[in-house]
């Protein structure tokens, strides 16, 4: 690999920390029409316009996505640029399946609150409940494969290339192309047999015959899925924005004139 595309990566990835975490796309002004940066916040938080929920609220189909304060969730986060390391699906009856180290599995929602930080859930508003026993039959039909441990290798060197593409003054189109173009290069070709937990979401909502993009799901982490949110600037072209429906729970935030270390 040539110096250029690692210097460019590394630019690119300072510029994003410049923005402290925030999806970027130009849109037209309000009144005069020009093209302007539009700043999307990903701290999405109960104490910044979100809402605490049960898991009674939940729907089957649902997308959860989690964060952890376990090494692994951090480092996840940091790669990625995002609050959340993490991503499963609701299949009702109080069931989330998830691909993990150990494999495709089944828990309950109390395990997973138990394990995690943060867990908030998007809705995608057309999916019917056909489709979402659609979903429950792939997920019964891969429980207990092997999880992806090829691919999410992969991501942590395309997770920096593809920073080139998402400076704040690509357009969202060129930066689908973009980041599916390095995709094709960092990622090759794979195994569609074994997933990681994004990818996994995905190819689950493939199967149901409603993809949420049609970008290849192993360049996917779940940071995208949270930008494929209404309101948020996804980095890739999505079919429809998922609807937020609540966090489960939710980590304090801390203050940001609080020192480190008290």
């Amino acid at each position: 690999m040539s110096r250029f595309p690692r210097f460019a990566g590394a630019l690119a990835l300072v510029a994003m920390l410049a923005l402290g975490g925030c999806a970027t796309a130009i849109k037209p002004h309000e009144t005069t029409g020009a093209p302007t940066l539009d700043f999307q916040s990903m701290a999405l938080n109960p104490s910044n316009g979100g809402e605490l929920i049960k898991a009674d609220a939940l729907q089957a189909g649902d997308i959860i996505l989690t964060a952890e304060n376990g090494l692994n969730s951090v480092g996840i986060r940091l790669i990625t640029l995002s609050p959340v390391s993490h991503a499963a699906i609701y299949m009702g009856n109080n069931q989330i399946a998830e691909a993990v180290g150990s494999g495709i599995r089944i828990r309950s929602v109390d395990a997973m609150l138990a394990d995690e930080a943060t867990v908030v859930a998007f809705r995608h508003p057309d999916l019917t409940a056909g489709q979402a026993v659609q979903i429950n039959t792939f997920v019964a039909s891969h429980e207990g494969k092997k999880y992806n441990y090829l691919g999410v290798m992969l991501q942590a060197p395309f997770a920096l290339e593809r920073r080139m593409c998402e400076l704040p003054l690509v357009p969202s189109m060129v930066r689908d192309f973009c980041i599916r173009g390095i995709a094709a290069v960092q990622l090759g070709l794979g195994r569609n047999d074994q997933f990681f937990c994004s990818q996994f979401i995905l190819e689950a909502y493939r199967s149901a015959g409603l993809p949420l993009t049609d970008a290849d799901p192993r360049l996917i982490n779940p940071g995208d899925l949270l930008h494929m949110r209404e309101g948020d600037v996804p980095s890739v072209m999505i079919h429809k924005p998922l609807k937020y429906v609540g966090h489960l729970k939710a980590a304090p935030l801390v203050a940001a004139a609080e020192p480190l270390g008290q």
